[in-house]
Formats: C-alpha cells, structure tokens, sequence
C-alpha cells in the first residue's frame, strides 16, 4: 500500500507475541512498570524496555514516572478498542492460544475491557440500551437520545465533566467472546464506575474480572432488562 494510513507498520507492532501479551496485560487498565510486563510477555527486563519503546514511539503506549518507576498504560481508548477487535476476530477465526481454564467463564461473563463493562453482561447492557431507544446508531456510531440522558441521569451519571472530556461519550466496542458489541467511551467508563460505587462489582485483583455480588447482579439485570 503506497497511499494512506500505514496498517503494516501498527500490524508488526501489535504482532510480535512479547508485545501483544503486554498489551493485552494493559487491556486491564491498570498500569504496569516494565518488569511486571517483562513477566507478562517472559522476556528480560532489557528485552520488554525495547519492545516498550517501540511500542511508545508508535502511539500504542503512554507512561508516566512515579519515583524511580516508569509506570506504562495504553495510550488511550482508540488502542483499547482495536485490541478487543483483534481478539475477537482471533477468537472467531478459531486462533487460539490457550487452553479453556477455571477462570474462563467468569472472564467471558464480565471484564473490564481498558475502562468499561465487557463479557455477557457488557453485551446485555448495549442490547438493553439500544431496545429501549436510550442509545441510537447514529453516523456509524452511536448517539445519546434525550431519554437515554434522562435515564442515566436518574442513575447519578452527571454528564457535565463527560461531555469535557475528548473522548466520545458513547462508543460501540466489539467483544471477543460474545462476537457482538458492548458500550465503550466515557459514558461506559462511568457506568462501570458507578457499579463499583454501588457495590455491585468488584475486580479481581490480577484478573480483568469484574465479579458482581448476588444483589450487585441482580440490580444489574433489573436495572438492563432484555
């Protein structure tokens, strides 16, 4: 390709398996110092620094230093989204790379994916949005309808510091395990928020995870009805 955005290049820096097991560590949201992802990738510390590099050079990675650590994060929700594209289509085309384990299920049922709600439930709360007309595909995206903001509103969403921010305020991401979308953008990091101030959910600590109580579960599904 001779014209236009260069897919190659962000392909071989997504590609290599050190880098991709450190992103998808990141998918996490949390950020890591390079020798956690030196553990992540099983790499040297000296061979992890490097891949960072690039990885920072290309636009992938954002880090920040907190004493004498360098703490490093996915750049924003754009590299978030196309990550759990990738597995997704990764997932669909049959390339797997490992086994089904015990944490499968819970993992495929609800996850953080970067800074929202993905899995099972993730899936249910767009189906549910999008049903009642709260969210509409809008400009091959997705707009809040004056409904959808009375809803959240009365959910205690205040929309005043969503709206400042440049990130879009409802953005539709595709799940790896359900094949289907959830709701990424601010809005959705809010939600996920506030179920975590409810006490709904917790994460599991080193997981990506977000385990629901039995009444946090049940509020969720009252609360997105299909």
């Amino acid at each position: 390709m001779k014209e236009g955005p260069d897919i190659a290049f962000l392909g071989s820096l997504i590609g290599e398996p050190a880098r991709a097991n450190m992103l998808t560590a990141l998918l996490s949201g949390k950020a890591l110092t390079a020798s956690e992802l030196a553990a992540e990738a099983g790499v040297t510390v000296q061979t992890a620094s490097s891949h960072l590099s690039k990885m920072e050079t290309g636009g992938l990675l954002r880090q920040r230093k907190q004493g004498r650590h360098r703490y490093f994060a996915l750049a924003d929700d754009d590299v978030g989204s196309v990550l759990e594209a990738m597995m997704g289509l990764a997932a669909k085309k049959g390339h797997l790379r490992t086994r089904t384990g015990p944490k499968d299920p819970a993992l495929r049922y609800a996850r953080v994916c970067y800074n929202h709600l993905a899995g099972d439930l993730g899936v249910r709360m767009m189906d549910s949005l999008l049903a009642r007309d709260f969210l509409m595909p809008e400009n091959e995206g997705l707009g809040l309808t004056d409904d959808g903001r009375a809803y959240f509103e009365g959910f205690s969403i205040d929309f005043e510091p969503l709206e400042k921010l440049r990130r879009p305020l409802c953005k539709s991401c595709l799940d790896w395990s359900n094949r289907r979308s959830h709701l990424a953008g601010s809005l959705g990091t809010a939600l996920l928020t506030r179920f975590y101030d409810l006490n709904w959910a917790k994460r599991v600590e080193n997981s990506r995870i977000v385990a629901f109580s039995t009444r946090g579960e049940k509020a969720f599904l009252e609360t997105f009805p299909i």
